[in-house]
């Protein structure tokens, strides 16, 4: 399948990032001290995780969800970021963070920060989830502890199913040192063999735990009660019995983490997807990053590791406690406990989305907004299912980043191909992580007769759209989705995003060119609505940040809502400075990385930035800028970082239905700033604060006050506006100010 060729950009539309001004004053740049580091923003988002584990209010299980989370965005943040910092460093590259640190001197923070959130964890395991779980019948037992009865069984489990498929691995001049998967679980020994067979007298042994196993073993109890045991104790209490010789001594955990980056030369591979394949197998066995040992793993043992692995002291994280506690998620599994969980919700699919209604039709109504995963992303599937099975539909366009493995979306498109449509799919292989999924559905979709394509050299397609062409008794009619999510079903019942389904003729064609340009010579060419990346999207942001700044000089109102994952720009950053000086509001809702300080007198006291982390993953993009009571709004699947804007193929799209402007207005962004139970605050030095309010009984959240008002005003909710039966949803209409809502103390 062939690979698209970089872009070939139109005149005025080149996708080059413009330089930011030097550190200065009014135009210039923001300097060093006015940026937080974008690592240590990162690991702040991460202990703010890790809060909601050590928070009493929050039910016991996904407390220990939340510290699984808290360990798992740990291990991606080493073999990426971390990863990065030292191949900056090893390769002698002279070059400063935009907030003044060398490469060296981040990693020496990182390291200091996160061993501070390791020790943090280990607390919140030992002192607070362990007891907590024990007194409600979740016991983590050491097979040494039990009783006669019980260590029968574990035995008897051991030899049967267990044994057979471990590998005992000794290390000495014939046998090398093992190559140590990524971030999977090993016990180092020491062996004493008998006789003087060997020198020494003393050789280490590795076994590595099989992936396939367990993570937990559930001992056998009559009432249901979750006694447990960790496969690592269970494999360590056998090693004597699975070596054979000599005698064994004590054994410690170990993990490694590695280089997990994929390293491509797009403009060489002549098969992007096989090239994708071969390098998958190598992140397996990449450039060791962490080390991490049971802390009472001996000082020469340790050495050792490290020695081999080609790690230094500092790489190493001595763990007090299980190591990758995410493995303890396992008792997550079933439905046992529903009281130490979060209430279920099942999210309503919006009438006219439901099975058996004609979606065609409702969208030829107007416009539809739906406010995932509080309205079931089911409605979109069905959009996906009507279009796959509608003898008028002729084509269907759409990209894929995260499939997930839920075969309905991919199985609609390759029944719309049995059903003789014209599908086309633009397959993300570069999707971090998700590759060997994509790989696999892109051979299924292409076996089944799709037309695929692996998007543009160079940059990764993230821009979630589908284009339906259908043969309406009118004419031809163009139905798209734009979202801010994944076609993942799965995440879609996780993450908080939004969708909107329109027949609007500027969108479609748009959407048209879009396409186009994925799959043709991608020339660029002008958009209507759509603002797209890498081409403009930067650009509009800053003339609309500016446009804001510009009212407020005139004495005009000024407001900025946003709403997104990640604030790094620095072009951006200086931007909202500028219009903070010049007397705009500003509110920032935003999950993760946060590189802007605000609140600092005379470059950005206006800015109020929030950061809400709660039983969904805030991953919505929304911005809104006020343009004085006429408010602009866009929703998007990129965030203000540069890969977004300049690296990225993204989609900002605006809300031109006035009725669904409004909804997202005081629905939506109005609620997420007047929450005060899960918002935490940003601190001009960097750290967190959580409103007063927080645990009154009185305290906004904004999350339930969503799926309440789904389950009660669904059938009102996201509505088209009277008279919109051209398809154009009601005229732009200003809108109420939206309010900062409360603020930090």
């Amino acid at each position: 399948m062939a690979r698209r060729p970089s872009p070939r950009v139109a005149a005025g539309g080149r996708p080059s990032r413009a330089t930011a001004p030097d550190a200065g004053q009014n135009s210039a740049g923001p300097g060093p001290t006015a940026l937080f580091n974008r690592e240590l923003s990162w690991l702040e988002f991460n202990q703010r995780v890790l809060d909601e584990a050590r928070d009493p209010s929050v039910p016991l299980l996904e407390r220990l969800k939340f510290l699984g989370i808290t360990h798992s965005n740990l291990d991606e943040f080493f073999e990426v970021r971390v990863a990065g910092l030292k191949q900056q460093i090893e390769s002698e590259a002279a070059q400063r963070t935009p907030d003044g640190m060398t490469a060296g001197q981040c990693l020496r923070e990182v390291t200091r920060r996160v061993r501070e959130l390791v020790r943090d964890a280990e607390s919140c395991w030992a002192t607070e989830l362990r007891p907590a779980l024990a007194a409600r019948g979740f016991r983590f037992l050491r097979p040494d502890g039990l009783d006669e009865a019980d260590r029968r069984w574990l035995a008897a489990y051991y030899q049967d199913k267990v044994h057979p498929v471990l590998t005992p691995l000794a290390v000495d001049p014939s046998h090398p040192f093992p190559q140590l998967l990524n971030k999977s679980l090993n016990l180092v020994t020491r062996l004493v063999l008998p006789g003087g067979r060997d020198p020494g007298g003393i050789r280490l042994a590795i076994v590595q735990v099989p992936r396939v196993l367990p993570h937990l073993v559930r001992l056998p109890r009559p009432d249901g009660g979750w006694d447990t045991v960790l496969m690592s104790d269970l494999i360590g209490e056998n090693l004597a019995g699975l070596f054979g010789v000599g005698q064994v001594g004590a054994w410690w955990s170990f993990r490694v983490t590695r280089n997990s980056e994929l390293y491509i030369d797009e403009e060489e591979a002549s098969n992007l997807r096989l090239a994708v394949e071969a390098e998958l197998h190598n992140r397996r066995k990449g450039e060791a990053v962490r080390l991490e040992v049971s802390s009472d793993c001996p000082e020469e043992i340790r050495r050792e590791l490290l020695a081999t692995l080609g790690l230094g002291p500092q790489d190493l994280y001595a763990i007090d406690g299980p190591i990758a506690p995410a493995r303890l998620l396992a008792i997550l599994e079933g439905d046992q406990a529903p009281e130490l969980r979060d209430e279920p919700f099942v999210a309503p699919v919006p009438e006219g989305l439901r099975e058996g209604g004609d979606v065609f039709e409702m969208v030829r109504q107007g416009d539809r907004l739906l406010h995932h995963p509080y309205e079931s992303f089911d409605g979109v599937l069905e959009f996906l299912r009507q279009a796959a099975a509608d003898p008028r539909v002729l084509a269907i366009k759409q990209t894929l980043y995260r499939t997930g493995g839920d075969r309905r979306i991919v199985g609609a498109l390759m029944d719309a191909v049995k059903n003789g449509k014209q599908v086309t799919v633009v397959v993300e292989l570069k999707a971090r992580f998700d590759e060997a999924n994509n790989i696999a559905w892109s051979r299924r979709l292409e076996e089944a007769g799709v037309h695929v394509v692996y998007g543009v050299v160079g940059y990764k397609v993230h821009a979630k759209v589908c284009l339906v062409v259908r043969r309406d008794d009118d004419g031809l009619r163009r139905y798209v989705h734009l979202g801010t999510g994944n076609y993942n079903p799965a995440t879609a019942r996780l993450y908080t995003d939004l969708s909107l389904l329109t027949c609007r003729p500027d969108l479609g064609e748009d959407a048209t060119i879009l396409f186009n340009l994925l799959t043709g010579v991608c020339q660029h060419r002008p958009t209507r609505q759509l603002v797209l990346a890498p081409f403009e999207l930067h650009a509009r942001v800053q003339a609309l940040i500016r446009r804001e700044a510009d009212h407020a000089r005139a004495g005009l109102p000024a407001r900025i809502v946003a709403k997104m994952n990640a604030l790094v720009d620095e072009e951006t950053i200086a931007s909202l400075y500028e219009a903070s000086r010049a007397g705009v509001e500003i509110d920032l809702v935003i999950r993760g990385i946060c590189c802007l300080r605000p609140g600092v007198p005379g470059l950005s006291e206006r800015i109020r930035v929030r950061s809400i982390i709660d039983r969904f993953l805030e991953h919505s993009r929304i911005w809104c800028f006020g343009n004085t009571g006429d408010p602009s709004v866009f929703v998007t699947s990129a965030d203000w970082m540069p890969r977004n804007f300049f690296k990225r193929i993204e989609v900002a799209f605006p809300v031109l239905d006035g009725r669904l402007r409004d909804r997202i207005l005081h629905g939506i962004l109005q609620e997420s700033l007047d929450d005060t139970a899960k918002a935490r605050w940003l601190q001009a030095d960097g750290t967190y604060r959580h409103s007063p309010e927080a645990r009154s009984p009185g305290a906004r959240r904004s999350q339930a006050r969503f799926m309440e008002s789904a389950l009660l005003e669904i059938s009102a909710s996201g509505n088209p506006s009277a008279g919109a039966r051209d398809g154009r949803g009601s005229a732009a209409r200003p809108s109420p100010r939206i309010r900062p809502g409360p603020r930090p103390e």
